[in-house]
């Protein structure tokens, strides 16, 4: 790699990293949260999943404003709102106060994440691109279960009296960093620059949150009528996203969305396989540290360190990943989907039949399941992303990319929902024993899922070219008003 292509590495790597352990990081300090601002049912569970929400719901969006006003100048301002935003979760005086920052932090993510796959997929070529491509899944896997481990440590340490403030607060010198490497990031955009697809994007939108917001708040309003009226409208909206965008593409005008990105069935198998196994992977995390800290009595700080097993499995599965996919392909994700099956079936096994009290010895058993989980996660987080986007267009890699991390963030936002729904609802026995075991049951049918759906994505890998969605395919270039 060049200078420079290093340099983009490393910005693009810490904003990655911020973006997706901010997800996380939350789980552990949620008891905290909920003593220190008295938060109620639906006010917890959208401190969570706000976050995840809007910054699914506008990923797509900022993926196609890159295309349009450049990566560079919607990265640097993604960042200075997530990093605003960060502040303001860790002043905020109120329940109302905090999710409403959770909430911008989204916005700001929304518009600097598909950036950081626009850059990867035009600023690096060959095995170099391969390479970071790699480091990119690594840094997402990395960030999801040191954000566990990290939360359980800070607020452990009740840095100056401030007990979870500084599960956000850490994002600041963090987001400051980033911002003063993306001054320096290549200038690009995509080739088209076309208007925005303004009713696109709110079809889009609206469809996407109106699936999310009823399910996530749902448990906690006790399901009023109107929230099942607002699931009833999801179809609708969604349908009316469908037909607006295939009649701006008939009229010559670029949509939201183009089309032809789902008839790549890489890319719509990719996609599928994606949902499924970041839901499993949020859902698992959620349901774990509930399990851990209201029903076994862990600290947040040993909650946290329990992942450290999967956490230190991941890194070495990212870092030998490369090396298996030279050697047998895209097989590599087959073999990560089987072994994090094969974790959570072994955890499964572990919660039936482990005594794991806040008085018990060291959960070997526990420990042991995780590794397993976390070098399958390590293994089929890390090359996917470039598997997926591999044939897309430059002209499309930000709307392309924008459509990978909205699944992965509906999928993760919908995991925590469902899981932790069959956990919550499931028969409370000492150590929560069954109500543990149902949430895996259904997290193992989503590691299967994914699993299943890679079937389809080596077939079609195997009997298709590049991706049609236009007629030519031109080659980022330099912006000079970015």
């Amino acid at each position: 790699m060049t200078l420079s292509q290093r340099s983009t590495l490393a910005v693009t790597m810490l904003a990655t990293f911020l973006a997706v352990m901010d997800q996380f990081i939350i789980n552990v300090a949620l008891p905290a949260i909920h003593e220190d601002l008295h938060t109620s049912a639906a006010e917890a569970e959208f401190a969570i999943s706000g976050y995840a929400l809007v910054y699914g719901a506008l990923l797509i969006t900022g993926g196609r404003l890159g295309d349009l006003f450049g990566f560079r100048r919607l990265f640097i301002i993604g960042v200075a709102t997530f990093t605003l935003a960060s502040l303001g979760c860790g002043l905020a005086p109120t329940a109302e106060g905090l999710v409403a920052f959770r909430v911008i932090q989204g916005v700001g993510s929304a518009l600097f994440y598909p950036q950081i796959l626009s850059f990867l997929q035009t600023a690096f070529d060959g095995q170099a691109k391969a390479r970071a491509f790699s480091m990119f899944g690594a840094a997402v896997g990395l960030a999801s279960v040191c954000g566990q481990v990290l939360g359980g440590l800070l607020v452990s340490l009740d840095l100056f009296g401030l007990s979870w403030r500084p599960v956000f607060l850490i994002n600041v010198p963090l987001g400051l960093v980033a911002l003063a490497g993306g001054a320096r990031l290549p200038a690009s955009r995509g080739t088209a620059r076309p208007q925005l697809d303004m009713v696109g994007v709110i079809c889009l939108t609206a469809a996407l949150l109106l699936l999310s917001v009823p399910l996530v708040g749902g448990p906690g309003w006790g399901w009023p009528w109107w929230s099942y009226a607002l699931l009833g409208l999801t179809l609708p909206a969604a349908l009316a996203f469908v037909v607006w965008e295939g009649r701006t593409a008939r009229r010559g005008r670029l949509p939201l969305i183009d089309g032809g990105l789902f008839r790549q069935r890489v890319f719509a198998a990719g996609n599928g396989l994606a949902l499924a196994f970041f839901a499993g992977n949020a859902g698992l995390f959620f349901v774990l540290t509930l399990h851990l800290q209201q029903d076994l009595g862990y600290t947040p700080l040993r909650s946290g360190l329990t992942f450290a097993p999967l956490t230190l499995a991941f890194i070495v599965a990212s870092l030998v990943a490369p090396r298996i996919q030279h050697r047998a392909g895209l097989h590599v994700l087959t073999l990560g989907y089987g072994l994090n099956l094969l974790g959570i079936v072994a955890l499964l096994v572990v919660a039936l039949a482990g005594d794991h009290g806040e008085n018990a010895g060291i959960p070997w058993a526990l420990l042991a399941a995780l590794t397993v989980i976390g070098l399958g996660q390590g293994l089929g987080v890390s090359p996917l992303m470039g598997a997926v986007l591999a044939d897309v267009p430059r002209r499309h890699a930000g709307a392309a990319s924008g459509v990978m991390e909205t699944t992965a963030q509906v999928g993760a936002a919908l995991g925590t929902v469902v899981v932790g729904l069959v956990f919550q609802s499931a028969p409370r026995h000492p150590y929560s024993a069954s109500a543990f075991a149902e949430a895996l049951t259904a997290d193992a049918g989503l590691a299967l899922t994914a699993l299943f759906l890679m079937v389809f994505v080596l077939r079609r890998r195997n009997h298709e070219g590049p991706v049609t969605t236009s007629r030519t395919s031109a080659p980022t270039q330099a912006s000079p008003h970015d």
